[in-house]
């Protein structure tokens, strides 16, 4: 019989106390509560292609746990709720010369290696009046001002008040405040900073990071076809963000779409950075059946490159697998098509590839323009029925060459399964 160790016993136990805080104590509680398991096989391999690299590769495998609970709410005009969270990471394979994939929590001193295991619990309360709710603790947004990122192993997770309204039909509102952010890789809630890789060219002044994350903004759905968004994010002392979206579905016939997705956002400094940013970016996908051809454009200016909280993601078109394009003045564009193969009868199996490129990246005084491309390839399915219904397996593949930044191939197996437990 194996053993626990501390850190799997401190979050079973973690995720009992919740658990049991949503007993008797109001049996609405439990009428609309719900619980899964999801786990998650991830093996990544990250070669680095260029001369004079400091190491060859970083290749890494891990077993992930994901326990969800999400409770309904007491009776009454405040009904009063409970979720909780428990992730653990397990180490399968690494070594010191190929640690950094970003799926395991690795030392911090040299020389780096990934712990044999790492993990969190999180509890968020929660309090809802009408069509309102209240959130209070871990939060995992998905919004254009502040997206959780959940690329890797476990999901990156932030602590705070997250407040949503949907009292008018169509009308979303968000407002909320971020003080700690707890990254993909890592089991502790740190302060939070600005992402500054590439050639962002982003100068902070004597505070590196922050504490506090404020966001504000709202969806409208005019027609079925047709939204648009506006957000706040400002990182305080770092940089405020403005953003707005338009999204628009075409139906074109029976099978046929077409679909524009247009963003804007402008980023200035908070007094503590030189942040100052213009970024457009703009999606155009016709849909025929199972096919999906998108075409894509993103162009930016200002003094620094797009501005977003570090270890997150970020709304810009071109975010793919490795590269988001978001350095000074760069300027990309990517085709993409997609192929359901419902429509050839094998529902469940899906295919993508892309191909990006970017330019006029400002390298500095003296240097000449930056230039990068990117090529991703996708291919996922998930069992639709019987005894493996919900087992996934995605194969995920990403070849990018820079002038300035780092030559990449890169393969990602990922393995999931999801088990609802009521």
């Amino acid at each position: 019989m194996s053993v626990l160790r501390p850190t799997q016993v401190f979050m079973l136990s973690g995720l009992a106390a919740a658990f049991a805080i949503c007993t008797p104590a109001s049996a609405a509680l439990l009428d609309d509560s719900k619980a899964s398991l999801d786990m998650r096989n991830f093996y990544m391999n990250r070669d680095f292609r260029q001369d004079g690299a400091k190491q060859a590769k970083a290749e890494e495998w891990a077993q992930g746990f994901m326990l969800r609970f999400e409770s309904g709410y007491t009776e009454g005009p405040v009904g009063v709720g409970l979720d909780a969270i428990g992730l653990l990471g397990i180490k399968l394979d690494s070594s010191s010369d190929r640690v950094g994939t970003g799926i395991l929590k690795s030392d911090r001193e040299a020389p780096k290696r990934a712990q044999d295991e790492y993990g969190e619990v999180g509890l968020t309360a929660k309090l809802k009046a009408s069509n309102s709710t209240l959130k209070l603790g871990t939060l995992q947004p998905v919004l254009p001002a502040v997206m959780r990122n959940d690329s890797r192993l476990l999901p990156q997770t932030f602590r705070g008040a997250w407040l949503n309204s949907n009292e008018v039909e169509g009308l979303s509102l968000d407002l909320g405040r971020l003080d700690r952010i707890n990254l993909r890789d890592s089991s502790d809630n740190e302060e939070m900073t600005v992402f500054n890789g590439g050639k962002r060219n982003i100068t902070l002044g004597s505070s590196k990071t922050s504490d506090e994350f404020l966001f504000a903004g709202g969806r409208y759905q005019w027609t079925p076809e047709l939204a648009t968004s506006y957000y706040y994010g400002g990182l305080d002392g770092i940089y405020k963000q403005h953003l707005v979206n338009l999204v628009h579905q075409l139906p074109l016939g029976e099978g046929q779409s077409f679909k524009s997705d247009i963003r804007y956002a402008r980023s200035t400094d908070d007094g503590g950075s030189n942040v100052d940013n213009d970024a457009f970016g703009a999606l155009f996908s016709y849909r025929l059946g199972g096919n999906a051809f998108t075409a894509g454009y993103q162009h930016l200016s200002g003094d620094t490159g797009f501005a977003y909280i570090a270890g997150a993601d970020n709304a810009l078109v071109n975010l793919v697998q490795i590269n988001d394009f978001g350095n000074q003045d760069e300027r990309s564009w990517q085709l993409r098509y997609d192929f359901d193969f419902v429509a050839v009868g094998i529902p469940g199996l899906t295919f993508m590839t892309r191909y990006l490129s970017g330019d006029n990246v400002d390298r500095g005084a003296g240097q000449r323009e930056g230039k990068t491309w990117e090529r991703n390839t996708d291919i996922a399915y998930v069992v639709q029925s019987g005894p493996l219904q919900n087992l996934g397996l995605r194969l995920r593949n990403a070849t990018t060459r820079s002038n300035f930044g780092s030559d990449l191939d890169e393969n990602r197996l990922i393995l999931s399964y999801s088990l609802p437990l009521w």
